[in-house]
């Protein structure tokens, strides 16, 4: 059996689904020799807590789901902030949970820096510091000899970048083209049920799929982000958000949506990343696709990758893009990595 000590920072919806996975899958683990233990929590509204022995998930979340603060509970030492717990627990994997900046990385690029730098494995879900800070990363991982874990921040717990990379490695990937945005599919869907794109993103909103501001989302700079980790993680490229030809949805209209029904096609905003002979070209943009193509009868909040390659075709991959437990599958899946080469 190896155990595994995690800082979690960060306690929001992605930290509790995980916190809820070893909860209820905790036996299973350990028959396959591992056992995750939560050493801290850091969370600017929820609390922050340290103790060595560990915080069992249920405690951890019957805490919060009771509106307490994480302080309440017995620890060590209690409001440290990210960076001391970072530097000061007795801990194996950060698993970095903090708000996405796409502008500038932080406070995430720092916390990963820091973990790797102290020789500490990190996993995170979080798009900002792997879009804008991979190769320095990825660079300082090897260097420590510890491993910068980030399936979630592409499709969520499907596992696109572990297809792409491990079992597509070889088979000269050339082009990948997906829905990586569930908010965009899900209010086109809608359009084409009939709704208006204001009434759309209302639904959209109200079901918990678009933010208030939805501008990340509606614009494209979301899947922008994922296009620029999808074409450095697995094309080899090094390209940043700038280099990203975006367009967003929010000049589709319902005629537009309905014109394309007429004539057996489909709007759906597609990220894609090709080689070509000028080097990785990458957008984001609507796209008219046929109805026999895979990714049109992709609909709702869910998610898709195409792979184009030259030795199987094409492979397309279809699964959740966001969620509660299902990016939590994606840190597990990651400590998983972890442990399988330990």
């Amino acid at each position: 059996m190896r155990t595994y000590r995690l800082i979690l920072v960060g306690f929001g919806n992605v930290g509790q689904g995980f916190a809820q996975i070893l909860r209820e899958q905790g036996e299973e683990l350990a028959t396959q020799g591992l056992q995750a233990v939560i050493v801290a929590v850091s969370d600017l509204l929820k609390g922050s807590v340290y103790r060595p022995a560990g915080f069992s998930p249920a405690e951890l979340l019957d805490t919060v789901q009771a509106g307490k603060s994480l302080e309440t509970l017995d620890a060590t030492a209690k409001g440290w902030d990210a960076q001391r717990s970072i530097a000061e627990c007795e801990a194996d994997v950060l698993v970095e949970l903090s708000y996405t900046d796409l502008k500038t990385g932080e406070p995430a690029v720092s916390h990963v820096r820091q973990a790797l730098q102290r020789g500490m494995h990190a996993i995170t879900t979080n798009k900002g510091p792997v879009a804008l800070h991979y190769p320095e990363l990825a660079e300082l991982a090897a260097e420590k000899g510890v491993q910068f874990g980030i399936e979630g921040t592409v499709m969520s717990g499907t596992p696109s970048m572990r297809l792409g990379s491990e079992l597509l490695g070889a088979a000269g990937v050339t082009k990948i083209q997906g829905i990586v945005n569930g908010t965009t599919n899900y209010i086109l869907s809608q359009m084409e049920d009939g709704a208006s794109y204001s009434d759309a993103l209302a639904d959209a909103q109200a079901q918990g799929y678009a933010e208030a501001d939805p501008t990340g989302d509606v614009e494209g700079f979301d899947a922008a982000g994922k296009v620029v980790i999808l074409a450095n993680v697995l094309m080899g490229a090094k390209i940043s958000m700038a280099d990203v030809d975006r367009q967003g949805i929010t000049k589709l209209t319902s005629r537009d949506i309905a014109e394309a029904r007429a004539e057996k096609t489909r709007w759906k905003l597609i990220a894609s990343v090709e080689k070509t002979a000028d080097g990785v070209k990458a957008s984001v943009k609507p796209t008219l696709i046929s109805m026999t193509h895979p990714l049109a009868s992709v609909g709702g909040a869910t998610n898709a990758v195409t792979y184009s390659t030259k030795l199987l075709g094409d492979v397309t991959l279809i699964g959740p893009g966001a969620g509660r437990l299902a990016t939590g599958y994606a840190i597990l899946g990651d400590l998983m990595a972890i442990h399988r080469s330990a």
